[in-house]
């Protein structure tokens, strides 16, 4: 489903690939995320995505006209997860509700893989 905001002369509509895509490249910036991650079904293996791939790292849902993201991450080796996801949360919702106009109403972090960063 679409986000949708009603103004005076008409209304916006948001592809969640929008969304997604602007999260993920938040999502980067923050400190302790190495990448976003894609799991094969097939093979059940992890790798991490290009800059151009961010979107397919998250899922998004809209309902109500409020966010819902989760998150697949990779994260640097030796830093505190809760310190990376409470960084990334704050992040992403402060830019995403400045972005859109929605309201963030809820973000899961899977962690779905560690990386030394040299």
């Amino acid at each position: 489903m679409s986000g949708r905001l009603d103004t005076d002369l008409g209304q916006i509509v948001i592809n969640p690939d929008v969304i997604a895509m602007y999260a993920g490249s938040v999502a980067v910036e923050c400190f302790g995320i190495v990448g976003m991650a894609a799991i094969s079904v097939k093979d059940g293996l992890v790798k991490l995505l290009r800059k151009d791939s961010l979107k397919h790292g998250i899922n998004v849902k809209i309902e109500d006209n409020k966010i819902r993201l989760t998150f697949h991450v990779i994260v640097a080796y030796g830093v505190s997860i809760r310190t990376v996801a409470d960084n990334l949360f704050s992040s992403v919702k402060y830019k995403l509700e400045g972005f859109t106009g929605m309201e963030v109403s809820k973000m899961t972090l899977l962690v779905e893989g560690v990386r030394v960063i040299d």
